[in-house]
């Protein structure tokens, strides 16, 4: 025990008297020579839900007049889509308003004059049908909706959607890596890093649609879901072995 404390000792002493280079320097980290890549793949699939805002404008002397009208008129366009198959926990109020009509003032002299009031109420209709979305839309006007203001599609299992973006992201960028080893011939080695930029989840794409009048006599409201794409990009390092 003595000579292994005297020997502990010696070896303190002698890293305690190097010169300070001596004690912070470390050997170099051998240099590894890379190739470097980026790719980008794509996904698409066809949208699998939809939103679609619907709602009543009203106008009236009185503000009790026009909120009055306009939740009478509310209450049959959302008996009438969910007679067309929209559930009742589908339908949620989106917006609600009521605010003063304004009107210029006889000569343009003095702040304008109130007329009336105008109350709007607008309910957002979700369905797993995209192919519903006209009907619905039918229902409301017919119910005598007169405001229609967009439909937005989205994609239920988007992660998925995300995820074969990212696989052919890293296909596309071996076979460029090693495109380019075969170019220079060198063999392509493991890789060194990987950094991912992904686009976000697919979000329901907006499709806009002017404010409509109820017809009873017009031709059913064709709609047009389309499809959505996500995309990934990923950068590579792979070394180039033998080097």
């Amino acid at each position: 025990m003595k000579t292994r404390a005297s020997l502990y000792a010696l070896l303190a002493l002698a890293a305690l008297s190097a010169p300070a280079g001596a004690q912070q320097a470390a050997p170099p980290l051998p240099e590894v020579a890379t190739i470097r890549v980026s790719a980008t793949g794509e996904a698409r699939a066809a949208p699998d839900q939809a939103w679609i805002d619907l709602g009543m404008e009203t106008a009236a002397p009185t503000a009790r007049a026009a909120g009055e009208q306009n939740a009478a008129a509310m209450a049959r366009v959302i008996a009438a889509l969910q007679r067309a198959g929209a559930a009742r926990t589908d339908i949620q109020t989106h917006d609600y308003s009521l605010s003063p009509d304004y009107q210029p003032r006889p000569g343009g002299n003095g702040p304008p004059v109130i007329r009336g009031y105008r109350a709007a109420n607008v309910v957002t209709v979700r369905t797993d049908r995209t192919d519903a979305v006209g009907g619905l839309i039918d229902a409301s006007l017919a119910a005598g909706a007169n405001r229609a203001d967009g439909i937005r599609f989205g994609i239920k299992n988007g992660e998925a959607l995300q995820a074969q973006a990212l696989r052919q992201a890293l296909d596309r960028g071996r076979a460029q890596a090693q495109t380019i080893a075969a170019g220079l011939g060198v063999r392509l080695g493991r890789v060194l890093d990987a950094s991912t930029a992904q686009a976000p989840r697919p979000y329901p794409g907006p499709v806009m649609m002017r404010s409509a009048m109820a017809d009873a006599g017009s031709a059913p409201t064709p709609v047009e879901a389309g499809e959505q794409s996500v995309s990934a990009t990923v950068s590579l390092v792979f070394a180039i072995e033998g080097q």
